[in-house]
């Protein structure tokens, strides 16, 4: 008779963890893929999911937006820079028996795939371009992310370059590079400033030119301005223009 309660105690208890076995709960961001002896049966979720122990296996797949830290990527780039470059990719699931059927860690794989093509889409342009033009070299890696990841059922919606790490030395050129940019725009500058500035001393000696004496006034004009400058010697040219006149007039008296 306690051989019989024992027994009955341990079929119970084997029945009880049967039937708690057969439920399994999933959340709304949460789906399983069901398999029967092996092979895929359907996609199930959420909520409560009722399996045949034994016969029915569960895989859980979550749907959320998973956010993956791509590794610092050590790029050449197309002018042969030598750089660090790291990034964020934003993916999530949309077909739960691809990403389980059709690849062996989904995950694992996206992480993978994103690190080879970084290195890939980078290395195709110079290094101003990826200083510059961050956005277009974003959706570039992403069209090919979401391009390969298509047949795993899993959507990159979006791809983030984070850092752009150079060497000192390569700082150092680009400091200088920088530097002799502005000193060139300065050159420019001051050129276009002298060239306006001729231009407008041609139309002034042009409107002097017209009348006789004018050209004196402004000579005079010139000397009035230097001659409050005390600490200095001023030496200039008499006209001989005004000193003939001068020698007229002397003569005359």
């Amino acid at each position: 008779m306690m051989g019989f309660e024992l027994s009955f105690g341990v079929l119970l208890l084997l029945l009880v963890s049967l039937l708690a076995s057969m439920f399994r709960i999933l959340r709304e961001y949460e789906r399983g893929v069901v398999f029967q002896l092996g092979r895929f049966w359907k996609v199930k979720g959420p909520g409560l999911i009722i399996l045949i122990p034994g016969i029915q296996q569960m895989v859980r797949v979550d749907l959320r937006t998973i956010v993956l830290d791509v590794p610092t990527q050590d790029v050449i780039s197309r002018d042969n820079v030598s750089v660090k470059v790291n990034a964020v990719v934003y993916y999530r699931v949309l077909d739960p028996q691809k990403a389980i059927i059709q690849v062996e860690d989904y995950q694992a794989a996206t992480s993978q795939l994103a690190q080879t093509t970084l290195r890939a889409v980078l290395g195709k342009h110079e290094l101003d371009d990826m200083l510059a033009e961050r956005e277009r070299l974003n959706a570039d890696i992403q069209q090919v992310l979401d391009a390969q990841t298509d047949a795993w059922g899993i959507k990159v919606a979006n791809v983030e370059i984070k850092h752009v790490d150079l060497d000192e030395s390569m700082i150092r050129a680009i400091a200088k590079q920088a530097e002799a940019e502005r000193e060139r725009r300065a050159k420019v500058i001051h050129a276009e400033g002298e060239l306006q500035a001729s231009e407008k001393l041609m139309q002034a000696a042009e409107m002097l030119g017209r009348q006789d004496g004018a050209m004196q006034l402004r000579y005079m004009q010139t000397l009035g301005a230097i001659a409050g400058d005390k600490s200095s010697t001023i030496v200039f040219p008499m006209p001989i223009d005004l000193l003939q006149s001068l020698v007229e007039r002397d003569k005359k008296g």
